[in-house]
């Protein structure tokens, strides 16, 4: 693949028909949307999901435990144990993960300008998701391999593994898959769809964080956390499990390369080999879009800073809340009288039932009232569910509704996220003339990724300072609550949808002046699409005529005779559409 900023010339890798994608149609269609906004994202995004779910528990009560201690306390009837870590490795837990952002978010950074100076036929994101069907598959196992059984061997590990999968391996996936809805298509209605499908995916993964693998894990890992040494996790159980998300990840970004196209990219690429092209016909080479430059057109757009301190306040309180259900429930399971595992998939499958819901009228009601409103409402809603959790925590029910109520409210902001981020790209390349897809989805990519390692720490230390019960229901509830709040407040400033349709004409009217000025012939970017794939369609039909011809002089067969029944076939096909139209 090629990073720098020339426009190919030459034959590449991506040129190859091995390497093409398999989406050929100028508008996005149900095979694009379904596998490679949904089925590969849900793949790719996997591994990161469980670990949200799961890495807290795994590294307290499965890598250290055999270096800390379990006491109980008697409530009521019940008995409560608690793992107490040594200082050492419980402040190692609370600080490492926190440390590891800003290798994260310099991981994120660089992949950002990376993927914003490639330049393949494949478009400038795709590449790296192909790559990447093999970095995250193999970076996701690292972290359940144990050489040697040292406490300080173990953190030294531990450090190195858990920064390669964050800091280098997801980044490279997560930034391009967050860029594909951007630069996927400019139809609004279109991105409203495919940005649902990634988000689908992500709180899918979720999910079955939360809710299938529970049972998942106490297959494969022998029994949950809990004093008796026979029932705690198998570490050799994990390393199984991961190996076979590994095979899902890497079979999920295959899907993904091969099912989506870089509408966008296609059009800035045609619209930049015209303004490169001098006086004598050849073409010279783009000058590099530096990130300073990029940084200063993304940061003095109010739109996004709005969009992204929204997603922050979104994200990272999700990610402490994701990271905590597990410790929440086992903590509170005696209480309720439910047990552990059992709590955990309830939460989980009353928190998905609502978001599976609100896909059916999440995007009617955003085309019909737009973003903002439908979002800002739907948060206002979810800080009234998760008070209605935080102060009834001992009751499993009645969080269990509160919960309910909560997702319910986020399922705007989780399905529309990145439709509402691609808005403020096309404003702001209105604005500058210019697009900020890696910088601005690298800002994005860094926030989602290193909210899970700074949940980590931070529901660690929670854990740590104020036990079991308290720490984990300040983490699970009140911490996401008042982060609803805050973001429904934030959003009364995101107004960037009425100024779409002028933004569209302005940079049409743009590309269209830079055409004339290099004294090109200026095709609108709908038309240009259009007539490639009436040329896909052509290119096609003609190999299936060849291939007919060839498969009837190898049988004996007439052609005119077998190219007629296939016609009558397609005919018959058509009338039947039509009549069913017209029902």
């Amino acid at each position: 693949m090629s990073n720098g900023t020339n426009t190919e010339t030459k034959k590449g890798f991506f040129d190859r028909a091995a390497m093409r994608s398999r989406v050929r149609s100028a508008n996005v269609k149900l095979p694009e949307a379904a596998i490679g906004y949904l089925v590969g994202p849900f793949c790719g995004l996997l591994a990161n999901c469980v670990f949200g779910s799961f890495l807290v528990t795994y590294f307290r009560n499965v890598l250290f435990e055999p270096y800390g201690t379990w006491t109980s306390e008697v409530v009521g009837t019940e008995t409560i144990w608690t793992l107490t870590l040594p200082a050492g490795i419980e402040a190692f837990l609370t600080i490492f993960p926190i440390l590891s952002a800003i290798l994260i978010v310099a991981g994120n950074l660089v992949v950002g300008q990376i993927i914003e100076r490639t330049r393949t036929r494949a478009g400038k994101a795709r590449p790296w998701i192909l790559l990447s069907a093999v970095t995250v598959a193999v970076a996701s196992v690292l972290m359940f391999i144990q050489p040697i059984d040292n406490a300080v061997f173990k953190m030294i590990w531990l450090t190195i593994a858990y920064n390669l999968f964050y800091a280098v391996a997801f980044p490279l996936y997560n930034t391009a898959n967050s860029a594909m809805v951007p630069v996927s298509t400019r139809n609004g209605k279109q991105r409203g769809l495919l940005a649902s499908f990634v988000n689908m995916a992500t709180l899918g993964g979720a999910g079955a964080g939360s809710i299938v693998f529970p049972s998942i894990i106490a297959l494969f890992t022998i029994g949950f956390p809990g004093p008796e040494h026979s029932n705690l996790p198998n570490s050799n159980g994990y390393l199984i499990l991961f190996i076979i998300i590994g095979v899902l990840t890497f079979l999920g970004c295959l899907l993904q390369y091969y099912f989506t196209r870089e509408r966008v990219t296609e059009e800035a690429m045609a619209q930049e080999a015209i303004k490169q092209q001098d006086k004598a016909g050849e073409q010279k080479a783009a000058p590099a879009l530096s990130m300073g430059k990029q940084a200063k057109a993304l940061f003095s757009d109010k739109f996004f800073i709005v969009v992204i301190i929204f997603y922050f306040l979104y994200q990272m309180a999700g990610g402490i809340k994701n990271g905590s259900i597990q410790p929440f429930t086992l903590a509170l399971a005696d209480i309720w009288g439910i047990g552990g595992p059992w709590a955990m998939t309830i939460l989980g499958i009353v928190g998905a039932v609502p978001m599976a819901v609100a896909i059916l009228f999440v995007g009617p009601l955003c085309n019909k009232f737009g973003k903002q409103i439908v979002v800002l409402i739907g948060m206002a809603l979810g800080a009234a569910g998760g008070v209605l959790a935080g102060i009834f925590y001992e009751n499993f029910y009645v969080v269990a509704v509160g919960v309910a109520i909560k997702c319910l409210g986020s399922a705007p902001a989780g399905y529309m996220i990145l439709a509402m981020i691609a808005d403020v790209l096309d404003h702001g390349e209105a604005k500058n003339g210019f697009r900020c897809d890696g910088l601005a989805m690298s800002i994005y990519s860094s926030i989602m990724i290193a909210s899970s390692p700074i949940a980590t720490g931070i529901v660690s230390g929670l854990l740590g300072a104020f036990g079991d019960v308290d720490g984990s229901t300040v983490s699970y509830i009140w911490i996401e609550t008042v982060a609803y709040a805050l973001a429904a407040v934030v959003m009364i400033f995101f107004a960037v949808e009425k100024y779409l349709t002028k933004d569209r004409q302005t940079i049409l009217d743009r590309q269209k002046a830079e055409a004339e000025a290099a004294g090109v012939e200026w095709i609108p970017p709908e038309e240009r699409l259009r007539l490639e794939e009436e040329e896909s369609d052509r290119m096609a039909e003609e190999a299936r005529k060849e291939e007919l011809r060839a498969l009837c002089e190898k049988k004996g067969l007439n052609y005119e005779e077998e190219e007629a029944k296939y016609q009558a076939k397609q005919e018959a096909k058509r009338q039947k559409a039509e009549a069913k139209k017209k029902k």
